[in-house]
């Protein structure tokens, strides 16, 4: 290990984070005492645990999802499709790729090609899992699952009666340098996942 570099950090630069799993794996969850729904809703329900840690006994509130999907949508342009929509949480419009929840039991690649079709009006001949991730974990269990989206062809948006979604094509190359801006985390997520993809595939082609 270099002389002033942390535990866990290798030379360059990246953690070594294979200590820090077996860790996590040996070490039992805590003890959860009690539970209960305080709140459930059409999207979301509110959970209240009573957990005992090493300190004591602590509460926890825990927002519950069934999960959903993301897709990054590339063409033969190297271009990706952007969703603009009015997000009433934050009060404004925001730039995402396209997404959607999972209904009860649903398989991820299944949904993802159901929204990519409703939300942007696209049908793709390939897909990809790009893996999945946890939007916030601190309190909310929503893992969300990424999908690359090729071989694209139009068809008709099939939209909710309460969306209004416009449709924005970006070269990916804009995108990764932020142009246009965009802050959505689930988005920001995939445009990771998509770039180790494809740089994946490039060593490989290499």
């Amino acid at each position: 290990m270099g002389e002033g570099r942390p535990d866990g950090v290798t030379a360059a630069g990246w953690v070594d984070s294979s200590g820090m799993q077996d860790q996590a794996q040996a070490e039992a969850p805590p003890e959860i005492l009690s539970s209960r729904t305080v709140y459930s809703g059409a999207v979301v329900s509110l959970r209240v645990d009573e957990v005992r840690v090493a300190t004591g006994t602590v509460t926890r509130e825990v927002v519950e999802h069934p999960g959903a999907v993301v897709m990054a949508a590339l063409d033969e342009r190297e271009r990706v499709v952007l969703v603009r929509q009015f997000r009433h949480a934050v009060g404004r419009e925001l730039l995402e790729f396209p997404a959607g929840g999972l209904e009860p039991g649903e398989d991820p690649g299944a949904a993802a090609r159901r929204e990519l079709r409703e939300e942007a009006g696209l049908v793709a001949d390939e897909w990809v899992s790009l893996g999945s991730f946890f939007s916030s974990p601190g309190f909310l269990h929503e893992e969300l699952h990424a999908f690359l989206a090729r071989g694209l062809v139009s068809t008709v948006q099939d939209l909710d009666v309460e969306e209004d979604i416009e449709v924005v094509w970006v070269r990916l190359e804009d995108l990764v340098r932020g142009v246009p801006a965009v802050t959505d985390a689930k988005t920001l997520a995939t445009l990771l996942l998509l770039q180790r993809h494809l740089a994946r595939d490039e060593d490989q082609g290499a």
